[in-house]
């Protein structure tokens, strides 16, 4: 079992310019979720004479016009697809939306064919992606561990080579670790980029919609055709409009200090970071070594702090009345809420803006930090045993990044010794989306051989 890679845009458009029928590219869509065989992936799969009806009403080819002319996307079941049910993995919460999201909107108006709507842990709430009543989607390289959340379902529509672009959200991470777990380019833009209007809320303050892709340049496209201020959200906000191409180039690298010691025993993990590390600072001029305690300070704020009350007002009223139907995992975190109250939110917003300012100086010292996008890899037994404690180690480089309103973007990087995938995360100020992009595009391109030596594909 192994990642396959799905035709990138590039290709797509290639094959249509050239006279492949769109009917030919969904075909294969439906060919290929037939071999993978995965019943955890869809929570609500579109029937092909309906995804054929609508490609072959898409107008003339034109990729100028319609960057995205006959792409197959997957988008989370949290995300809003008119016609389509959004259940965020609740079939008691399941409600059919008239209006599709503002990011899926975009989307279909640049051309992409909407296949379905993925799995998720419930809620959006965890970063394992095995909190569904649903059948768990399979990791792509190892069905023995767990796949990744909460964007689950789209990571392993991309990762299994299904579409070449899924949709999925983040909050704490659930847009960069199942990225890192199936080898895949998680785009986690900065907040506001993206429209959540027709988005269930997790954070509302901090949720953001990600991209999956197998390349950065896929991931990016994607994102350029959705970015844009929407005066129907409220937390939307302008972003700098530039390409990877023109962006400022980071010459300046952040590295976790004593970064060797931050894999809770997880020696394979430890050794592919490194491994990443000795590829990605010769594309700088220079590297830091980071004491990341007020990073990791911030990161304790998001389950530990007055922030799970957010979750609790996005589910208050489903809570109210259908308890039972909640997952018992997520029903107990976000029952944690309880124990603040609003004097204690205020406190922690103080404490938020204190630990930012700690953090401030850093970005004087380099342009972007590099992290491993997962410090461990648990298994599913690993969460049988324990379903807390492995979700939150998961959650070490990711939890602090929204409520620091920074930018990241997960990259594969060296698999594990053991043939597992591995990715690193590129950390930026809001706003350095395209610079960190351009890094990517050239530590996947520094890494690919390596990679592809060790990817399980090949062996």
């Amino acid at each position: 079992m192994h990642s396959e890679r799905a035709p990138t845009i590039t290709d797509l458009h290639a094959g249509h310019a050239s006279g492949t029928p769109v009917a030919a590219t969904v075909a294969a869509v439906y060919r290929r979720i037939a071999a993978v065989d995965d019943p955890g992936i869809f929570i609500h799969l579109r029937p092909e004479a309906d995804v054929q009806a609508r490609a072959a009403a898409l107008p003339p080819f034109d990729p100028v016009a319609f960057p995205l002319w006959g792409v197959p996307v997957a988008v989370k079941d949290n995300i809003d697809v008119a016609g389509l049910p959004t259940t965020a993995a609740c079939p008691a919460f399941s409600f059919l939306p008239d209006r599709s999201a503002t990011v899926v909107e975009k989307l279909v108006a640049a051309g992409a064919l909407v296949i379905g709507k993925t799995n998720l842990d419930q809620f959006a709430t965890g970063l394992v992606g095995v909190r569904s009543p649903y059948p768990i989607p399979r990791n792509a390289f190892d069905p023995a561990r767990v796949p990744g959340g909460s964007s689950s379902g789209s990571a392993i529509a991309v990762a299994r080579g299904i579409v070449p672009i899924a949709l999925g959200t983040d909050t704490a991470g659930s847009g960069r670790v199942p990225a890192g777990l199936n080898d895949l380019v998680g785009l986690k833009p900065s907040l506001g980029a993206l429209s959540t209007r027709g988005v269930l809320p997790a954070c509302r303050t901090l949720d953001c919609v990600s991209v999956f892709a197998h390349s950065v340049e896929d991931a990016f496209a994607a994102y350029a055709v959705m970015r844009g201020l929407d005066p129907e959200d409220a937390y939307s906000r302008p972003v700098p409009n530039d390409l990877p191409s023109g962006a400022a180039v980071i010459t300046r690298l952040g590295v976790p200090r004593n970064a060797d010691r931050l894999f809770f025993g997880d020696g394979a993990m430890a050794e592919a970071f490194m491994a990443a590390l000795s590829l990605v600072t010769p594309l700088a001029d220079s590297t830091a070594e980071i004491d990341f305690t007020a990073f990791f300070d911030v990161a304790k704020l998001l389950y530990e702090g007055p922030w799970v009350a957010e979750r609790h007002a996005a589910m208050r009223a489903f809570l109210a009345t259908n308890a039972a139907d909640v997952h018992p995992v997520t029903r107990l975190i976000v029952g944690a809420a309880e124990r603040f109250s609003a004097t204690d939110a205020f406190e922690g917003l103080y404490r938020l803006a204190s630990l930012r300012r700690a953090t401030e100086n850093v970005w004087e010292r380099v342009d972007a930090l590099v992290v491993p996008t997962a410090p461990v890899f648990p298994t599913l037994a690993d969460l049988a045993a324990d379903p807390i404690g492995p979700n939150s180690r998961l959650g070490t480089y990711t939890n602090f990044v929204n409520l620091l309103d920074l930018a990241a973007l997960s990259v594969p990087g060296p698999f594990r010794p053991d043939g597992l995938p591995a990715g690193i995360t590129l950390i930026g100020p809001r706003g350095s989306d395209a610079a960190l992009a351009r890094l990517g595009a050239a530590f996947v391109a520094a890494a690919g051989e390596r990679r592809h030596a060790a990817s399980p594909a090949a062996a």
